[in-house]
């Protein structure tokens, strides 16, 4: 099971009976809402509650961030993504969420509610009646008015001690902590010192994030000036917009004064932070943020100094600003009367990073540029949001060179959804029309519809032609030929292809669609069992990407190698391969292409004699494949492979045996797959 709980970067202080309530809460209750203000700690409390209540779930945790949405179009696919669902199937993308957790038994933590309260409601709802395994954990400002709905309101941290004067309160514990991290030459057991920090407390009335902003000043003065300084009437302060959130006056205030104690580019930068939806490098943010008096080295210079004002937080080279201080920011930003320059910068940018990343398709970057999509993914769905009324059809492009990335990394829903919006709105012909119809295409083969894409590819083969396009022209050739090739039809899916290849004989890595169609005709050699040629030609391609360090052509040419070595009698030589195979899928997040290396890798096991290490693995298949919503989908050749392992790991280790390692696959495929890939394996990221 995905959905990774964060990690905590700084120092937990006090909470424990609040943490008690929940850990009750939670065993009894299938909805617990933590609530409370903006900046109190709800979801501090959820994090460490989910920690300590995660192994009382047979399926662990699954952590869904709900704070970058700012509508509701992507909150399904959000807890999708945090469940490790990449379902691949035209399906309401509620209905194969609630079909994938029906049988688990997890605890789901949706952080930040509060903006999509009537969405989350309706979308709890429906998982709680799928998946009576399922419990629960929301953070909002306010009841979610759930049937069942359990509410615990979380409160500012204590001011006053408990055990007399000696023992500080837990606001001051925390705000001492953050004094030592600050200025680690500041006496924080001095009489004088501890009483500064009382009184700052009490004037923040124990609310953790004013704790914490009021913190980022100590490097500049001491606890005794802070507290004199929190004396004034913050309600006072000049500056602040007009308009101001609904929140706590202490916090309100506090987040007011942190920003009159900014430098004027710090400001600036604060208010213009606010565009960006997920966490951010620092180069984003010298891209999208600078203009006007902030230059680029500006941007550096204020990043830096809102991370010691606490404003931005910092794990390792990426950053993230609290939805509370973004508000703010978001109210500065519409004071300055440059929300819509940002949106259009900030879709501008990421709009070239995607426009980079495709034409890095090729190269050795092409890893690393898919990691890239997938951490920007936020951030992209808000810029085609923006580009959607754009006159010249940016939205189009966008979304035609985002789509096969997307589709490689089990966003297929979005991309889906992004594509027939764009077309709705502009149909111009033209290449990025063709384009765009073609990525249409591949995404509704891969979600089981190939009649429809069929007729996409033909239309795109039409506007190739008329355009004199070379590159579509490819492009509509390899989604013919893999339609065919995916719907049992080899030989006319190899003439397609080989048809395109011969139109220009040229080196197969000069286009990304040549290079694709070369390697559908490795895969109908293979299917057609030619196995000298389809070997041949899979050696050569493997070679060819090795020099490049491309991955995704790679590992489907390592998966082809792997299957040719099974039928070649040659199972050690095909877990090799298909070990490779998933390596490179798991570098660009394939789950997909995970489901069909695992299938080999068991099979291998089998033929060698290893029958737990074959049911294991056949579990794990398994649960992939059920996360993608086509259970044991593949080559047809693939099926007898299926069948032919488990017979062979029920023979060797008997029925009863079977079952249970492969019950242990299915539940804990993190493990399985380490195990299985060896020592040699290189961290993966997130499933």
């Amino acid at each position: 099971m995905a959905g990774k709980i964060p990690d905590e970067t700084s120092s937990f202080v006090g909470r424990r009976e609040e943490l008690r309530r929940v850990e009750r809460a939670l065993s009894v209750h299938r909805l617990v809402t933590l609530t409370g203000t903006g900046g109190v700690g709800k979801t501090r409390v959820a994090l460490r509650a989910a920690a300590r209540g995660g192994p009382g779930h047979r399926d662990g945790v699954i952590w869904a961030e709900l704070w970058p949405l700012m509508g509701s179009d992507l909150l399904i696919a959000t807890v999708a993504d945090a469940a490790g669902l990449a379902d691949h199937t035209p399906r309401l993308a509620a209905d194969a969420l609630c079909a994938w957790l029906a049988e688990r038994e997890a605890l789901l933590v949706l952080d930040s509610c509060e903006h999509l309260a009537a969405d989350c409601r309706r979308l709890i709802g429906q998982l709680l009646c799928s998946a009576p395994g399922l419990t629960v954990l929301a953070t909002s400002r306010q009841p979610l008015e759930v049937d069942g709905e359990h509410v615990l309101a979380i409160g500012p941290l204590p001011v006053d001690g408990t055990r007399g004067a000696r023992a500080p309160s837990d606001a001051a514990r925390l705000l001492l902590s953050r004094a030592a991290e600050a200025a680690p030459d500041v006496d924080v057991d001095s009489p004088s010192e501890r009483a500064a920090a009382d009184a700052i407390c009490r004037r923040l009335e124990g609310i953790p994030l004013a704790l914490e902003l009021a913190s980022g000043q100590l490097r500049q003065r001491r606890l005794t000036d802070l507290a004199g300084a929190l004396g004034s009437p913050l309600t006072m302060l000049s500056g602040e917009p007009s308009a101001r959130p609904p929140r706590h006056a202490s916090l309100r205030t506090t987040i007011g004064w942190s920003h009159e104690l900014c430098t004027p580019a710090e400001r600036l930068l604060w208010a213009r932070l606010a565009v960006l939806r997920g966490p951010f490098d620092a180069r984003t943010a010298q891209l999208v943020c600078s203009g006007g008096p902030l230059s680029e080295d500006g941007v550096a210079d204020a990043l830096s100094g809102l991370v010691v004002k606490c404003v931005v937080q910092r794990d390792g080279d990426r950053h993230r600003m609290l939805d509370s201080l973004k508000e703010y920011g978001r109210m500065w930003l519409e004071e300055l009367g440059e929300r819509e320059q940002l949106a259009d910068r900030h879709a501008a940018y990421f709009h070239e990073v995607v426009r980079q990343a495709d034409e890095r398709w090729l190269g050795p970057e092409q890893a690393r540029e898919y990691g890239r999509i997938a951490q920007a993914h936020p951030d992209l769905c808000a810029a085609l949001d923006h580009l959607m009324n754009d006159p010249d059809g940016a939205a189009v492009d966008l979304a035609g060179r985002v789509a096969f990335f997307w589709s490689c990394c089990g966003h297929l829903h979005e991309a889906r959804h992004y594509l027939e919006r764009a077309l709705l709105e502009h149909r111009e012909p033209g290449p990025v029309l063709t384009r765009a119809l073609w990525a249409l295409g591949i995404v509704r083969l891969l979600q089981g519809e190939p009649e429809p894409a069929a007729q996409l590819a033909a239309h795109c083969a039409r506007a190739a032609e008329e355009d004199e396009d070379p590159e579509a022209a490819l492009g509509a050739a390899y989604l013919l030929s893999l339609t065919y090739l995916m719907t049992g039809r080899p030989l006319v899916a190899q003439s397609l292809a080989e048809s395109a290849l011969a139109e220009a004989a040229e080196d197969d890595f000069v286009s990304p669609s040549r290079l694709r169609c070369r390697l559908i005709t490795v895969f109908t050699r293979t299917a057609l069992g030619v196995y000298d040629e389809a070997e041949g030609l899979a050696r050569r391609l493997l070679a060819a990407c090795e020099q490049r360090d491309e991955v995704w052509t790679r590992s489907y040419v390592e998966y082809q190698l792997s299957l040719i070595a099974l039928f070649r009698d040659r199972p050690a030589e095909a877990a090799e391969h298909a070990r490779a195979m998933l390596r490179g899928k798991r570098r660009l997040g394939d789950r997909f292409g995970i489901a069909l290396g695992v299938d080999l890798l068991a099979a291998a096991a089998a033929e060698q004699g290893e029958g737990e290490q074959a049911a294991r693995l056949s579990g794990t298949g398994q649960t992939y494949w059920r996360s993608v919503g086509h259970p044991q989908r593949g080559t047809p050749e693939l099926a007898a492979v299926r069948e032919r392992t488990d017979l062979r790991a029920r023979t060797a280790i008997g029925d009863h045996a079977y079952r249970v390692a492969r019950q242990r696959g299915a539940s804990d495929t993190r493990a399985t797959l380490a195990l299985a890939l060896g020592p040699a394996e290189p961290p993966a990221p997130p499933e």
